[in-house]
């Protein structure tokens, strides 16, 4: 494994070097990298999915790699707002403050 400073390495790579390995280049490196949706496709269902589940630790990273990917924030506002009727009102309010916090973060 390269000892290039990615978010997963950051974030508990020198605790799980193997599983921040798997996440470089399975996840990012590979599923990520597939050429039949885009980086901004995959960044709407993988937001979508995420408030969906309630996962409010991995969320706001990939509400910024949504920005990153080209997704507006009037989109992901409608992504959470859509959500709510489908996934839960509680799960969306949590996301909708969890993007609030990226978007200041961003000054957006």
């Amino acid at each position: 494994m390269p000892n290039v400073p990615t978010a997963a390495r950051q974030s508990f790579g020198a605790t799980a070097p193997k599983l921040a390995e798997l996440t470089d280049t399975v996840l990012f490196g590979d599923i990520w990298a597939r050429p039949d949706l885009s980086a901004r496709d995959r960044s709407l269902i993988t937001v979508t999915t995420l408030a969906a589940l309630y996962r409010t630790n991995e969320l706001p990273f990939h509400v910024g790699r949504a920005l990153d990917n080209g997704v507006t924030r009037d989109e992901i506002i409608e992504l959470i707002t859509h959500l709510a009727f489908y996934a839960g009102w509680p799960n969306a309010m949590t996301a909708m403050n969890i993007a609030k916090a990226v978007f200041a973060e961003r000054g957006l």
